[in-house]
């Protein structure tokens, strides 16, 4: 939890300067509405696919697999940036692993923790909860420690206005601030696979998804007026000598927008001099989990996409020994690390860097995995939201012990259903936010529809040799495969009220009939 901020805060302070609180703003709400969506469907229907499911079931197999591809290129992203930020929080301490001064050893570093990962997962070494859980209580601490002893000492509102007045960016900066801005704000999805394995998820999930969600908005706007309002302790100076405010140090040093939370941390009064020391160390360790959480993370999907023929049944196999999904743990990590090459290629090649500033605007690694990242969230989410509608519509009999609320009644195919215009307003943000990312970012507007192609071709191909329908989806008895769900997850009650609710339907609909 609150990985994503040790990654964006740097970025969206890059892109949007004086209005990067303003930036987190407009994707802190529409994560509000994302999160709010991600937190009914997954205590509606509690299973391991999670937005790929919703929109299976709402929109239909070609939908389903569309969304399911975005979310693996957002799993696969999610390995390679966060063990790209890991190494970099770690150049705070060990200026050796700087990318740089010394790219091949920042890459060497990246490739072996990627490759790591893969070896552990393959081998099925499991997390310690326990261990996951201190980190996370950890960090929660040490950002509540660096947010109120920052504005304590060093928060100046002056100097909050005056940068907001005199650096506020361009529209064109603004866009590209916010579409950073949403990689701050995930982390719903892994808590709406986790739900299969959840007793009574329909309980748990909205307490869990809702803490997630305020206290990520928290950090996030908070850290973003804090690094816009604050004095530095310590003087940091420009080339020629000249002193900069915190935020100036970033768009011209791709090495400080990996590495913000730390840096911002070593500026606070007092306590900078001992953040200066473990922050880095505690968001490397953060920031590890969280790309090991995209290695199984993407394994999950592949595995709940196979078992639906969206993809082959190979991504369903597991090791005879280990007993674990190793075909899709290493096809996925292999994904990552051509991400890897691909996003350290101006820094290891002066070639390639000249293509890069030709082609795409000078985008170096960091920002090149950004925005993908931003490319394949946008994407799902907004797909997740038109699930959320039609499910509302198509599904009305199914309970939903936690509803969204502003919700209009209306009668859809002679059912009362009540219609959320949250998830409206919601998919009009995210849909935003992808327009914003296609044109502001040169590679991911090539790269990421590139690889929606090339899912799409893949799928059209793997269902016809099937014999399946492309453009329809199959059969599916989606009445039985609910009972179901709300059984093995321990929600008998919910079962027995989604019984009850056909078997009236069904006696009204006889009825009319009559």
């Amino acid at each position: 939890m609150g990985a994503d901020i040790f990654v964006g805060l740097g970025l969206v302070l890059a892109a949007a300067a004086g209005a990067s609180n303003v930036a987190f703003l407009f994707a802190g709400l529409v994560y509000v509405c994302i999160g709010l969506a991600y937190t009914e469907l997954a205590a509606a229907y509690p299973v391991a696919g999670g937005g790929q499911y919703f929109v299976l079931r709402g929109l239909g197999d070609i939908f389903g697999f569309i969304a399911g591809w975005a979310v693996l290129l957002d799993f696969t992203i999610d390995v390679t940036l966060f063990a790209w930020t890991c190494v970099d929080y770690l150049s705070q301490l060990a200026p050796g692993l700087t990318q740089s001064t010394h790219p091949w050893v920042h890459f060497g570093a990246t490739f072996l923790l990627i490759a790591g990962l893969c070896v552990l997962n393959v081998v099925g070494v499991r997390e310690s909860t326990a261990f996951n859980g201190f980190v996370s209580a950890l960090d929660v601490m040490s950002e509540s420690a660096i947010l109120c002893l920052g504005f304590l000492f060093a928060f100046r509102p002056e100097l909050l206005i005056h940068n907001m007045q005199f650096h506020w960016p361009s529209p064109y900066e603004l866009m590209l601030g916010i579409s950073y801005a949403i990689i701050s704000f995930v982390g719903l999805e892994s808590i709406s696979q986790a739900a299969q394995e959840t007793q009574r998820p329909a309980s748990i999930i909205p307490r869990t998804s809702i803490a997630l969600i305020l206290t990520i908005l928290i950090f996030a706007l908070a850290y973003s007026n804090l690094a816009l309002g604050m004095q530095p302790w310590h003087p940091i100076l420009d080339a020629h000598g000249h002193p900069m405010q915190f935020w100036q140090i970033f768009p011209n040093n791709p090495d400080n927008q990996g590495k913000a939370v730390a840096l911002l941390a070593s500026q606070v009064p007092f306590y900078g001099a001992i953040a200066a020391l473990y922050v880095p160390i505690l968001g490397a360790i953060l920031l590890l989990i969280s790309s090991n959480s995209g290695v199984f993370g993407s394994s999950r999907i592949a595995y709940a996409m196979s078992s639906t023929n969206l993809l082959p049944s190979l991504f369903q196999r597991v090791h005879a020994k280990f007993r674990t999904p190793a075909t899709s743990i290493i096809a996925f990590c292999s994904v990552a690390i051509l991400e890897l090459i691909f996003a350290a290629l101006p820094a290891l090649d002066p070639g390639a860097k000249a293509v890069y500033a030709r082609f795409f605007n000078g985008e170096d690694g960091l920002t090149f995995l950004a925005d993908l990242y931003a490319f394949g969230a946008a994407t799902s989410y907004s797909f997740v939201f038109l699930a959320l509608i039609a499910l509302r519509l198509t599904d009305p009999l199914s309970p939903r012990k936690f509803k969204i609320p502003l919700n209009v009644p209306m009668r859809f195919r002679g059912l009362r259903v009540e219609f959320p215009i949250v998830g409206v307003i919601g998919f009009c943000g995210i849909f935003a936010i992808l327009l914003f990312t296609l044109y502001t970012h040169p590679i991911g507007r090539i790269a990421g529809p590139s690889w929606l192609i090339l899912g799409i071709v893949f799928y059209i191909v793997y269902r016809r040799r099937k014999g399946l329908p492309v453009f329809h989806s199959q059969k599916r008895d989606w009445k039985r495969s609910q009972i179901d769900i709300l059984r093995n997850a321990g929600e008998l009650e919910l079962m027995d009220e989604y019984l009850a609710n056909i078997k009236a339907t069904d006696e009204l609909r006889a009825k009319a009939e009559a």
